[in-house]
Protein backbone atom coordinates (compact mmCIF):
# COMPACT_ATOMS: atom_id res chain seq x y z
CA UNK A 1 0.00 0.00 0.00
CA UNK A 2 1.29 3.47 -0.88
CA UNK A 3 2.37 5.70 1.99
CA UNK A 4 0.70 8.62 0.19
CA UNK A 5 -2.69 9.24 1.79
CA UNK A 6 -3.86 11.20 -1.28
CA UNK A 7 -3.21 8.30 -3.65
CA UNK A 8 -5.32 5.86 -1.64
CA UNK A 9 -8.99 5.19 -2.36
CA UNK A 10 -11.66 5.64 0.27
CA UNK A 11 -11.56 2.08 1.65
CA UNK A 12 -7.77 2.13 1.82
CA UNK A 13 -7.79 5.50 3.57
CA UNK A 14 -10.22 4.27 6.21
CA UNK A 15 -8.19 1.10 6.79
CA UNK A 16 -4.92 3.05 6.93
CA UNK A 17 -6.18 5.28 9.75
CA UNK A 18 -7.19 2.36 11.95
CA UNK A 19 -4.99 -0.14 13.76
CA UNK A 20 -4.41 -3.36 11.84
CA UNK A 21 -6.81 -6.13 12.80
CA UNK A 22 -9.35 -3.76 14.39
CA UNK A 23 -11.31 -2.72 11.29
CA UNK A 24 -14.86 -3.68 10.43
CA UNK A 25 -16.76 -2.25 7.48
CA UNK A 26 -20.45 -1.40 7.85
CA UNK A 27 -22.85 -1.65 4.89
CA UNK A 28 -20.10 -2.83 2.61
CA UNK A 29 -20.16 -3.82 -1.07
CA UNK A 30 -21.71 -7.23 -0.38
CA UNK A 31 -24.79 -5.53 1.05
CA UNK A 32 -25.29 -4.14 -2.47
CA UNK A 33 -26.79 -0.92 -1.12
CA UNK A 34 -26.60 0.98 -4.41
CA UNK A 35 -28.34 4.19 -5.37
CA UNK A 36 -31.72 3.53 -7.01
CA UNK A 37 -31.57 6.88 -8.80
CA UNK A 38 -28.56 6.48 -11.12
CA UNK A 39 -29.48 3.64 -13.48
CA UNK A 40 -32.65 5.46 -14.67
CA UNK A 41 -30.21 8.15 -15.84
CA UNK A 42 -27.93 5.61 -17.57
CA UNK A 43 -25.26 6.06 -14.90
CA UNK A 44 -23.48 2.97 -13.59
CA UNK A 45 -23.84 2.79 -9.77
CA UNK A 46 -21.26 1.63 -7.23
CA UNK A 47 -21.91 -1.13 -4.68
CA UNK A 48 -20.90 1.15 -1.78
CA UNK A 49 -22.30 4.32 -3.41
CA UNK A 50 -18.99 6.09 -2.91
CA UNK A 51 -18.95 6.11 0.90
CA UNK A 52 -17.05 3.66 3.13
CA UNK A 53 -17.90 3.32 6.84
CA UNK A 54 -15.42 1.53 9.10
CA UNK A 55 -15.22 1.01 12.84
CA UNK A 56 -11.93 0.28 14.55
CA UNK A 57 -9.34 1.58 16.97
CA UNK A 58 -6.52 4.10 16.84
CA UNK A 59 -4.15 4.60 19.76
CA UNK A 60 -6.60 3.15 22.30
CA UNK A 61 -9.54 5.17 20.98
CA UNK A 62 -12.63 3.76 19.30
CA UNK A 63 -13.26 5.43 15.94
CA UNK A 64 -15.83 5.39 13.19
CA UNK A 65 -14.20 6.50 9.97
CA UNK A 66 -16.38 7.84 7.16
CA UNK A 67 -14.48 8.03 3.88
CA UNK A 68 -15.92 9.65 0.75
CA UNK A 69 -14.60 8.41 -2.59
CA UNK A 70 -13.81 11.35 -4.85
CA UNK A 71 -13.35 9.05 -7.86
CA UNK A 72 -17.05 8.12 -7.90
CA UNK A 73 -19.31 10.90 -9.14
CA UNK A 74 -16.86 13.49 -7.83
CA UNK A 75 -17.52 12.41 -4.25
CA UNK A 76 -21.07 13.71 -4.60
CA UNK A 77 -23.58 12.97 -1.85
CA UNK A 78 -26.83 11.28 -2.89
CA UNK A 79 -29.55 9.49 -0.96
CA UNK A 80 -27.72 6.26 -0.10
CA UNK A 81 -24.27 7.75 0.49
CA UNK A 82 -25.78 10.53 2.59
CA UNK A 83 -27.91 8.09 4.58
CA UNK A 84 -24.83 5.95 5.33
CA UNK A 85 -23.03 8.98 6.77
CA UNK A 86 -26.04 10.17 8.79
CA UNK A 87 -26.84 6.69 10.12
CA UNK A 88 -23.23 6.12 11.22
CA UNK A 89 -23.11 9.48 12.98
CA UNK A 90 -26.48 8.76 14.59
CA UNK A 91 -25.20 5.48 16.01
CA UNK A 92 -22.03 7.21 17.22
CA UNK A 93 -24.16 9.83 18.97
CA UNK A 94 -26.22 7.14 20.71
CA UNK A 95 -23.03 5.42 21.90
CA UNK A 96 -21.61 8.66 23.27
CA UNK A 97 -24.89 9.50 24.99
CA UNK A 98 -24.77 6.05 26.62
CA UNK A 99 -21.24 6.69 27.92
CA UNK A 100 -19.30 4.74 25.26
CA UNK A 101 -16.90 7.22 23.71
CA UNK A 102 -16.39 6.79 19.99
CA UNK A 103 -14.77 9.45 17.81
CA UNK A 104 -16.07 10.22 14.28
CA UNK A 105 -13.51 10.98 11.58
CA UNK A 106 -14.79 12.18 8.19
CA UNK A 107 -12.52 12.03 5.14
CA UNK A 108 -13.77 14.72 2.77
CA UNK A 109 -13.02 14.17 -0.91
CA UNK A 110 -16.21 15.60 -2.26
CA UNK A 111 -17.81 18.11 -4.58
CA UNK A 112 -20.88 18.32 -2.34
CA UNK A 113 -24.34 17.43 -3.58
CA UNK A 114 -24.53 14.72 -6.25
CA UNK A 115 -26.40 16.69 -8.87
CA UNK A 116 -27.97 13.55 -10.36
CA UNK A 117 -29.83 13.20 -7.02
CA UNK A 118 -29.87 16.88 -6.22
CA UNK A 119 -32.61 17.30 -3.60
CA UNK A 120 -31.76 14.01 -1.90
CA UNK A 121 -28.23 15.35 -1.61
CA UNK A 122 -29.37 18.61 -0.02
CA UNK A 123 -31.59 16.77 2.47
CA UNK A 124 -28.81 14.34 3.37
CA UNK A 125 -26.21 17.06 3.83
CA UNK A 126 -28.50 19.04 6.13
CA UNK A 127 -29.00 15.87 8.16
CA UNK A 128 -25.22 15.40 8.34
CA UNK A 129 -24.95 18.96 9.66
CA UNK A 130 -27.51 18.22 12.34
CA UNK A 131 -25.62 15.14 13.52
CA UNK A 132 -22.24 16.88 13.58
CA UNK A 133 -23.63 19.70 15.72
CA UNK A 134 -25.20 17.17 18.12
CA UNK A 135 -22.04 15.05 18.38
CA UNK A 136 -19.76 17.97 19.20
CA UNK A 137 -21.40 18.19 22.61
CA UNK A 138 -19.68 14.90 23.44
CA UNK A 139 -16.57 14.41 21.32
CA UNK A 140 -14.57 16.30 18.70
CA UNK A 141 -15.58 15.44 15.14
CA UNK A 142 -12.40 15.37 13.06
CA UNK A 143 -12.20 16.18 9.35
CA UNK A 144 -9.49 15.17 6.88
CA UNK A 145 -9.13 16.80 3.46
CA UNK A 146 -6.42 14.87 1.59
CA UNK A 147 -6.73 16.18 -1.97
CA UNK A 148 -7.91 15.07 -5.41
CA UNK A 149 -11.37 16.65 -5.34
CA UNK A 150 -11.11 18.63 -2.09
CA UNK A 151 -14.09 19.76 -0.01
CA UNK A 152 -16.72 21.73 -1.93
CA UNK A 153 -20.42 22.52 -2.09
CA UNK A 154 -22.66 21.65 0.82
CA UNK A 155 -19.93 19.44 2.26
CA UNK A 156 -17.68 22.48 2.65
CA UNK A 157 -20.34 23.68 5.10
CA UNK A 158 -19.85 20.35 6.88
CA UNK A 159 -16.13 21.09 6.81
CA UNK A 160 -16.76 24.38 8.63
CA UNK A 161 -18.88 22.67 11.30
CA UNK A 162 -16.23 20.10 12.22
CA UNK A 163 -14.23 20.43 15.41
CA UNK A 164 -10.79 20.16 13.82
CA UNK A 165 -9.78 19.94 10.14
CA UNK A 166 -6.51 18.49 8.85
CA UNK A 167 -5.38 18.60 5.22
CA UNK A 168 -2.49 18.27 2.83
CA UNK A 169 -1.19 21.07 0.64
CA UNK A 170 -2.80 19.27 -2.31
CA UNK A 171 -6.32 19.98 -1.09
CA UNK A 172 -8.75 22.83 -1.80
CA UNK A 173 -11.76 24.01 0.19
CA UNK A 174 -14.59 26.26 -0.99
CA UNK A 175 -18.35 26.47 -1.34
CA UNK A 176 -18.59 27.23 -5.05
CA UNK A 177 -16.18 25.82 -7.57
CA UNK A 178 -14.64 28.37 -9.95
CA UNK A 179 -16.54 26.90 -12.92
CA UNK A 180 -19.84 27.46 -11.12
CA UNK A 181 -18.93 31.03 -10.19
CA UNK A 182 -17.89 31.71 -13.78
CA UNK A 183 -21.21 30.27 -15.00
CA UNK A 184 -23.32 32.25 -12.51
CA UNK A 185 -21.40 35.53 -12.22
CA UNK A 186 -19.23 35.72 -15.33
CA UNK A 187 -15.58 35.24 -16.20
CA UNK A 188 -14.66 38.69 -14.86
CA UNK A 189 -15.73 37.55 -11.41
CA UNK A 190 -13.67 34.36 -11.62
CA UNK A 191 -11.76 32.97 -14.58
CA UNK A 192 -11.98 29.22 -14.05
CA UNK A 193 -8.96 28.70 -16.31
CA UNK A 194 -6.66 30.59 -13.91
CA UNK A 195 -5.34 27.58 -12.00
CA UNK A 196 -2.79 29.57 -10.00
CA UNK A 197 -5.51 31.86 -8.67
CA UNK A 198 -7.63 28.85 -7.75
CA UNK A 199 -4.87 27.22 -5.73
CA UNK A 200 -3.72 30.46 -4.14
CA UNK A 201 -7.29 31.26 -3.03
CA UNK A 202 -8.75 27.86 -2.13
CA UNK A 203 -5.63 25.86 -1.28
CA UNK A 204 -5.03 24.73 2.28
CA UNK A 205 -1.98 26.95 2.82
CA UNK A 206 -4.18 30.03 2.41
CA UNK A 207 -7.04 28.37 4.26
CA UNK A 208 -4.85 27.64 7.28
CA UNK A 209 -3.56 31.22 7.33
CA UNK A 210 -7.12 32.53 7.70
CA UNK A 211 -8.53 29.96 10.14
CA UNK A 212 -10.54 27.85 7.68
CA UNK A 213 -8.41 24.76 8.26
CA UNK A 214 -6.50 23.94 11.44
CA UNK A 215 -3.49 21.98 10.29
CA UNK A 216 -1.63 21.24 7.05
CA UNK A 217 0.50 18.10 7.12
CA UNK A 218 2.63 16.04 4.78
CA UNK A 219 0.90 13.61 2.44
CA UNK A 220 1.79 10.63 4.58
CA UNK A 221 -0.36 7.94 6.22
CA UNK A 222 1.59 8.07 9.48
CA UNK A 223 1.28 11.86 9.60
CA UNK A 224 -2.50 11.58 9.30
CA UNK A 225 -2.71 8.94 12.02
CA UNK A 226 -0.57 11.04 14.35
CA UNK A 227 -2.55 14.21 13.64
CA UNK A 228 -5.89 12.49 14.28
CA UNK A 229 -4.57 10.96 17.52
CA UNK A 230 -3.34 14.35 18.72
CA UNK A 231 -6.61 16.10 17.90
CA UNK A 232 -8.58 13.47 19.80
CA UNK A 233 -6.24 13.40 22.79
CA UNK A 234 -6.40 17.18 23.25
CA UNK A 235 -10.15 17.37 22.45
CA UNK A 236 -9.49 19.99 19.79
CA UNK A 237 -12.40 22.21 18.76
CA UNK A 238 -11.94 25.40 16.76
CA UNK A 239 -15.60 26.53 17.19
CA UNK A 240 -15.39 27.92 13.65
CA UNK A 241 -19.17 28.00 13.41
CA UNK A 242 -19.44 30.50 16.28
CA UNK A 243 -17.11 33.29 15.17
CA UNK A 244 -19.82 35.62 13.93
CA UNK A 245 -18.68 38.74 15.76
CA UNK A 246 -15.20 38.42 14.25
CA UNK A 247 -16.45 38.08 10.67
CA UNK A 248 -19.18 40.70 10.97
CA UNK A 249 -16.51 43.10 12.31
CA UNK A 250 -14.27 42.15 9.38
CA UNK A 251 -17.09 42.84 6.91
CA UNK A 252 -17.70 46.24 8.51
CA UNK A 253 -14.11 47.14 7.60
CA UNK A 254 -14.31 45.84 4.04
CA UNK A 255 -15.08 47.63 0.78
CA UNK A 256 -16.98 44.89 -1.11
CA UNK A 257 -17.06 46.91 -4.33
CA UNK A 258 -13.33 46.22 -4.72
CA UNK A 259 -11.98 42.80 -5.60
CA UNK A 260 -9.72 41.68 -2.77
CA UNK A 261 -6.16 40.56 -3.30
CA UNK A 262 -4.89 37.75 -1.12
CA UNK A 263 -2.24 39.95 0.59
CA UNK A 264 -4.84 42.64 1.28
CA UNK A 265 -7.23 40.13 2.79
CA UNK A 266 -4.53 38.48 4.89
CA UNK A 267 -3.61 41.90 6.29
CA UNK A 268 -7.25 42.72 7.03
CA UNK A 269 -7.79 39.33 8.68
CA UNK A 270 -4.91 39.94 11.09
CA UNK A 271 -5.99 43.48 12.02
CA UNK A 272 -9.71 43.08 12.71
CA UNK A 273 -11.01 44.94 15.73
CA UNK A 274 -13.83 42.75 17.03
CA UNK A 275 -17.01 44.35 18.33
CA UNK A 276 -20.22 42.58 19.43
CA UNK A 277 -22.99 42.51 16.84
CA UNK A 278 -26.66 42.23 17.83
CA UNK A 279 -29.31 42.95 15.22
CA UNK A 280 -32.28 44.91 16.53
CA UNK A 281 -35.78 43.76 15.50
CA UNK A 282 -37.20 45.08 12.26
CA UNK A 283 -39.31 48.23 12.36
CA UNK A 284 -41.74 49.88 9.96
CA UNK A 285 -40.10 52.34 7.58
CA UNK A 286 -40.54 54.21 4.33
CA UNK A 287 -41.49 52.19 1.27
CA UNK A 288 -38.08 52.15 -0.42
CA UNK A 289 -37.32 48.46 -0.15
CA UNK A 290 -36.75 45.90 -2.89
CA UNK A 291 -39.81 43.66 -3.36
CA UNK A 292 -39.40 39.94 -2.76
CA UNK A 293 -41.56 37.08 -1.59
CA UNK A 294 -39.45 36.77 1.53
CA UNK A 295 -40.14 40.37 2.44
CA UNK A 296 -43.84 40.15 1.56
CA UNK A 297 -44.48 37.16 3.76
CA UNK A 298 -42.36 38.42 6.64
CA UNK A 299 -44.51 41.54 6.62
CA UNK A 300 -47.74 39.54 6.17
CA UNK A 301 -46.95 37.34 9.17
CA UNK A 302 -45.56 40.00 11.50
CA UNK A 303 -47.78 42.93 10.54
CA UNK A 304 -44.70 45.15 10.15
CA UNK A 305 -45.16 47.37 7.10
CA UNK A 306 -42.18 48.31 4.93
CA UNK A 307 -39.92 46.39 7.31
CA UNK A 308 -36.48 47.92 7.78
CA UNK A 309 -33.34 46.70 9.52
CA UNK A 310 -29.76 47.86 10.08
CA UNK A 311 -28.74 44.85 7.97
CA UNK A 312 -31.04 45.43 5.03
CA UNK A 313 -31.15 41.81 3.88
CA UNK A 314 -31.99 40.23 7.26
CA UNK A 315 -35.30 40.91 8.98
CA UNK A 316 -36.36 39.50 12.32
CA UNK A 317 -39.05 40.26 14.86
CA UNK A 318 -40.75 38.54 17.77
CA UNK A 319 -44.51 38.68 17.33
CA UNK A 320 -47.10 36.67 19.28
CA UNK A 321 -44.24 34.93 21.12
CA UNK A 322 -42.70 33.64 17.90
CA UNK A 323 -39.42 34.68 16.30
CA UNK A 324 -39.75 35.38 12.57
CA UNK A 325 -36.59 35.53 10.44
CA UNK A 326 -36.33 36.33 6.73
CA UNK A 327 -33.53 36.91 4.24
CA UNK A 328 -34.68 39.43 1.63
CA UNK A 329 -33.50 41.16 -1.53
CA UNK A 330 -31.91 44.62 -1.59
CA UNK A 331 -31.07 46.06 -5.01
CA UNK A 332 -28.80 48.67 -3.42
CA UNK A 333 -26.85 46.34 -1.14
CA UNK A 334 -23.18 47.21 -0.80
CA UNK A 335 -22.40 43.52 -1.37
CA UNK A 336 -23.22 43.15 -5.08
CA UNK A 337 -23.59 39.36 -5.04
CA UNK A 338 -26.59 39.31 -2.68
CA UNK A 339 -28.87 41.90 -4.24
CA UNK A 340 -31.50 39.36 -5.31
CA UNK A 341 -31.93 37.66 -1.94
CA UNK A 342 -28.93 35.32 -2.03
CA UNK A 343 -27.38 34.24 1.26
CA UNK A 344 -23.95 35.80 1.56
CA UNK A 345 -21.34 36.42 4.21
CA UNK A 346 -23.24 39.10 6.09
CA UNK A 347 -26.54 37.22 5.86
CA UNK A 348 -25.17 33.96 7.24
CA UNK A 349 -23.41 35.53 10.19
CA UNK A 350 -26.26 37.95 10.95
CA UNK A 351 -28.87 35.19 11.02
CA UNK A 352 -26.56 33.19 13.29
CA UNK A 353 -26.27 36.20 15.60
CA UNK A 354 -30.06 36.57 15.81
CA UNK A 355 -30.58 32.88 16.57
CA UNK A 356 -27.69 32.70 19.04
CA UNK A 357 -29.12 35.70 20.91
CA UNK A 358 -32.48 33.93 21.11
CA UNK A 359 -30.87 30.72 22.40
CA UNK A 360 -29.11 32.71 25.12
CA UNK A 361 -32.24 34.68 26.06
CA UNK A 362 -34.28 31.47 26.42
CA UNK A 363 -31.59 29.35 28.04
CA UNK A 364 -33.34 29.18 31.43
CA UNK A 365 -36.90 29.00 30.09
CA UNK A 366 -38.89 25.79 30.14
CA UNK A 367 -40.82 26.79 27.02
CA UNK A 368 -38.57 28.04 24.23
CA UNK A 369 -39.61 30.65 21.67
CA UNK A 370 -40.59 28.99 18.36
CA UNK A 371 -38.74 30.13 15.22
CA UNK A 372 -40.44 30.69 11.86
CA UNK A 373 -38.04 30.97 8.92
CA UNK A 374 -39.46 32.71 5.87
CA UNK A 375 -37.55 31.10 2.99
CA UNK A 376 -36.99 32.88 -0.31
CA UNK A 377 -33.35 32.28 -1.18
CA UNK A 378 -32.41 31.92 -4.87
CA UNK A 379 -28.97 30.56 -3.90
CA UNK A 380 -25.85 31.47 -1.98
CA UNK A 381 -23.72 34.38 -3.19
CA UNK A 382 -21.40 33.57 -6.10
CA UNK A 383 -18.34 35.77 -5.85
CA UNK A 384 -14.56 35.80 -5.60
CA UNK A 385 -14.47 37.86 -2.39
CA UNK A 386 -16.99 35.52 -0.83
CA UNK A 387 -14.87 32.46 -1.57
CA UNK A 388 -11.63 34.07 -0.40
CA UNK A 389 -13.18 35.05 2.93
CA UNK A 390 -14.98 31.70 3.23
CA UNK A 391 -18.70 31.96 2.52
CA UNK A 392 -19.13 28.30 3.49
CA UNK A 393 -18.26 29.30 7.06
CA UNK A 394 -20.99 31.96 7.10
CA UNK A 395 -23.56 29.43 5.95
CA UNK A 396 -22.27 26.96 8.54
CA UNK A 397 -22.73 29.59 11.26
CA UNK A 398 -26.40 29.96 10.32
CA UNK A 399 -27.04 26.22 9.97
CA UNK A 400 -25.31 25.57 13.28
CA UNK A 401 -27.35 28.21 15.10
CA UNK A 402 -30.65 26.81 13.81
CA UNK A 403 -29.58 23.23 14.65
CA UNK A 404 -28.49 24.18 18.17
CA UNK A 405 -31.74 26.10 18.72
CA UNK A 406 -33.80 23.11 17.61
CA UNK A 407 -31.74 20.70 19.72
CA UNK A 408 -32.22 23.02 22.72
CA UNK A 409 -36.00 22.74 22.36
CA UNK A 410 -36.98 25.62 20.08
CA UNK A 411 -39.60 24.51 17.57
CA UNK A 412 -38.28 25.51 14.13
CA UNK A 413 -40.61 25.72 11.12
CA UNK A 414 -39.66 26.93 7.64
CA UNK A 415 -42.20 28.49 5.29
CA UNK A 416 -41.06 28.15 1.66
CA UNK A 417 -42.58 31.28 0.18
CA UNK A 418 -40.16 31.64 -2.75
CA UNK A 419 -37.13 29.82 -4.05
CA UNK A 420 -35.14 27.43 -1.87
CA UNK A 421 -31.89 26.73 -3.64
CA UNK A 422 -28.49 25.28 -2.83
CA UNK A 423 -26.35 26.57 0.05
CA UNK A 424 -28.88 29.29 0.74
CA UNK A 425 -31.45 26.61 1.61
CA UNK A 426 -28.93 24.67 3.73
CA UNK A 427 -28.24 27.83 5.74
CA UNK A 428 -31.82 29.07 6.00
CA UNK A 429 -34.50 26.40 5.83
CA UNK A 430 -33.22 22.85 5.98
CA UNK A 431 -32.45 22.81 9.72
CA UNK A 432 -36.17 23.14 10.49
CA UNK A 433 -38.28 20.44 12.17
CA UNK A 434 -41.03 21.11 9.65
CA UNK A 435 -41.01 22.39 6.08
CA UNK A 436 -44.23 24.05 4.92
CA UNK A 437 -44.57 25.36 1.35
CA UNK A 438 -46.99 27.06 -0.99
CA UNK A 439 -48.37 24.82 -3.72
CA UNK A 440 -46.84 27.12 -6.31
CA UNK A 441 -45.07 25.89 -9.45
CA UNK A 442 -43.14 29.16 -9.65
CA UNK A 443 -41.13 28.04 -6.61
CA UNK A 444 -37.75 26.44 -7.36
CA UNK A 445 -36.25 23.91 -4.92
CA UNK A 446 -32.91 22.57 -6.08
CA UNK A 447 -29.16 22.30 -5.55
CA UNK A 448 -28.01 24.42 -8.48
CA UNK A 449 -29.32 26.42 -11.42
CA UNK A 450 -30.08 24.46 -14.57
CA UNK A 451 -27.26 26.14 -16.50
CA UNK A 452 -24.62 25.32 -13.89
CA UNK A 453 -25.98 21.82 -13.26
CA UNK A 454 -25.86 21.07 -16.99
CA UNK A 455 -22.28 22.32 -17.20
CA UNK A 456 -21.06 20.32 -14.19
CA UNK A 457 -22.83 17.08 -15.22
CA UNK A 458 -21.82 17.58 -18.87
CA UNK A 459 -25.40 17.54 -20.14
CA UNK A 460 -27.49 19.88 -22.17
CA UNK A 461 -30.33 21.64 -20.37
CA UNK A 462 -32.75 19.54 -22.45
CA UNK A 463 -31.06 16.34 -21.25
CA UNK A 464 -31.18 17.63 -17.68
CA UNK A 465 -34.89 18.34 -17.93
CA UNK A 466 -35.51 14.91 -19.45
CA UNK A 467 -33.80 13.27 -16.47
CA UNK A 468 -36.26 14.94 -14.10
CA UNK A 469 -39.05 12.86 -15.65
CA UNK A 470 -37.48 9.72 -14.16
CA UNK A 471 -35.99 11.05 -10.93
CA UNK A 472 -38.16 13.41 -8.81
CA UNK A 473 -35.09 14.53 -6.85
CA UNK A 474 -33.71 16.07 -10.04
CA UNK A 475 -36.84 18.19 -10.61
CA UNK A 476 -37.01 21.87 -9.74
CA UNK A 477 -40.69 22.21 -8.77
CA UNK A 478 -42.35 21.99 -5.36
CA UNK A 479 -44.77 19.21 -6.30
CA UNK A 480 -41.95 16.83 -7.21
CA UNK A 481 -40.18 17.91 -4.03
CA UNK A 482 -43.22 16.77 -2.04
CA UNK A 483 -42.75 13.26 -3.47
CA UNK A 484 -39.50 12.94 -1.48
CA UNK A 485 -41.35 13.20 1.83
CA UNK A 486 -39.44 16.28 2.93
CA UNK A 487 -42.46 18.56 3.33
CA UNK A 488 -44.81 18.59 6.29
CA UNK A 489 -47.48 20.28 4.24
CA UNK A 490 -48.24 21.95 0.91
CA UNK A 491 -50.59 24.90 1.43
CA UNK A 492 -53.08 24.40 -1.36
CA UNK A 493 -54.82 27.33 -3.00
CA UNK A 494 -52.22 29.92 -1.94
CA UNK A 495 -49.43 31.26 -4.16
CA UNK A 496 -46.34 33.02 -2.95
CA UNK A 497 -47.56 36.20 -4.59
CA UNK A 498 -50.95 36.21 -2.81
CA UNK A 499 -51.39 38.97 -0.25
CA UNK A 500 -55.12 38.99 0.56
CA UNK A 501 -56.34 38.39 4.11
CA UNK A 502 -57.80 34.98 3.29
CA UNK A 503 -54.39 33.78 2.06
CA UNK A 504 -52.61 35.19 5.10
CA UNK A 505 -55.09 33.51 7.45
CA UNK A 506 -54.64 30.19 5.66
CA UNK A 507 -50.86 30.40 5.94
CA UNK A 508 -50.99 31.34 9.63
CA UNK A 509 -53.27 28.36 10.27
CA UNK A 510 -50.81 26.04 8.48
CA UNK A 511 -47.94 27.36 10.59
CA UNK A 512 -50.01 26.92 13.77
CA UNK A 513 -50.67 23.32 12.78
CA UNK A 514 -47.00 22.66 12.06
CA UNK A 515 -45.98 24.07 15.45
CA UNK A 516 -48.65 22.07 17.26
CA UNK A 517 -47.42 18.89 15.56
CA UNK A 518 -44.08 19.40 17.32
CA UNK A 519 -45.56 19.08 20.82
CA UNK A 520 -43.87 16.22 22.69
CA UNK A 521 -41.86 15.10 19.65
CA UNK A 522 -38.18 14.61 18.98
CA UNK A 523 -36.01 17.65 18.28
CA UNK A 524 -34.27 15.88 15.40
CA UNK A 525 -35.02 15.79 11.65
CA UNK A 526 -36.46 12.26 11.55
CA UNK A 527 -39.90 13.36 10.32
CA UNK A 528 -38.41 13.64 6.83
CA UNK A 529 -37.89 9.89 6.51
CA UNK A 530 -40.61 8.55 8.84
CA UNK A 531 -43.73 10.23 7.42
CA UNK A 532 -46.08 8.22 5.13
CA UNK A 533 -44.79 9.72 1.87
CA UNK A 534 -41.17 9.08 2.85
CA UNK A 535 -41.89 5.49 3.91
CA UNK A 536 -44.39 4.45 1.25
CA UNK A 537 -44.03 6.93 -1.60
CA UNK A 538 -44.14 5.20 -4.96
CA UNK A 539 -42.45 8.01 -6.93
CA UNK A 540 -39.69 9.01 -4.55
CA UNK A 541 -39.84 8.95 -0.80
CA UNK A 542 -36.93 7.89 1.39
CA UNK A 543 -37.14 4.13 1.02
CA UNK A 544 -33.41 3.75 0.40
CA UNK A 545 -32.67 6.02 3.38
CA UNK A 546 -34.77 3.83 5.65
CA UNK A 547 -33.17 0.65 4.34
CA UNK A 548 -29.70 2.09 5.07
CA UNK A 549 -30.79 3.08 8.58
CA UNK A 550 -32.04 -0.44 9.30
CA UNK A 551 -28.81 -2.03 8.04
CA UNK A 552 -26.65 0.37 10.04
CA UNK A 553 -28.57 -0.33 13.26
CA UNK A 554 -28.25 -4.11 12.68
CA UNK A 555 -24.53 -4.04 11.90
CA UNK A 556 -23.29 -1.36 14.29
CA UNK A 557 -23.15 -3.47 17.46
CA UNK A 558 -22.30 -6.85 15.88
Amino acid sequence: MSNSFVELHARQRAEALLDAGSTRELIGPLDNMISPHLEPQQIVPESDDGVVIMKGRLADHDLVVIAIEGAFQGGGIGEVSGAKIVAALEQALADNQAGHRIYPVIILDTGGVRLQEANYGLLSISEIHNMVVALKKYVPVIGLVPGRVGSFGGMSITNALLSYVIGTNQARIGLNGPEVIEQEAGVREWDASDKNLIWDTLGTTQRQATGIIDEVIEDDVTAFRDAVSAAIATHQDSHRDQRGDFYLSLLDQLDPSEKLTIPAYDKLFKQVTVTPHHLAPATSGENQSTPSRGRTWFENLTGITNAQSDVSTVLHAQVDQREYIAIVADAQNRFPRVRHGEVGLQEGYTVASVVNDLIAADADKTTKTPIIMVVDVPSQAYGYNEELIGIHMALAASASAYARARQAGHKVVALIAGDAVSGGFLAHGLQSNRLVAFDDLDITVQAMSKASSARITQRTIAELEAATQHVPAMAYDIENYQKLGALYRLIEGVKGTDTDQAAISKVKAALDEALTSLDDTSTDLSFRYTNPIAVNGEAGGRKATNQVRRLMAEQWAD
